[in-house]
């Protein structure tokens, strides 16, 4: 058994797909959970990514940028039914 046998093309291929989708989570579920206020969530994701899902699945911590955001959406949107 070689430890520095080149890789067959089949195995390039696994290895691309695999880092394109860690790719993905880092600027999908990672950025949610940031947003969420779950910080040591998304930091501890970048060795666990399975964080980086459970973070972005709770819900978000009180005056963080999500609940903020989520909550003027809620305003507009009752502005607008009661005009």
């Amino acid at each position: 058994m070689d430890l520095f046998a080149q890789p067959t093309p089949r195995e390039m291929f696994l290895g691309m797909c695999l880092f394109a989708l860690y790719l993905f989570f880092i600027f999908t579920v990672a950025v949610y959970t940031f947003r969420k206020g779950r910080i040591v969530l998304g930091i501890l994701g970048i060795f666990f990514p399975i964080l980086w899902l459970i973070g972005a699945v709770l819900p978000a911590k009180e005056n963080s940028r999500y609940d903020i955001e989520q909550k003027m959406r809620y305003e507009q949107q009752i502005q607008q039914y009661t005009r």
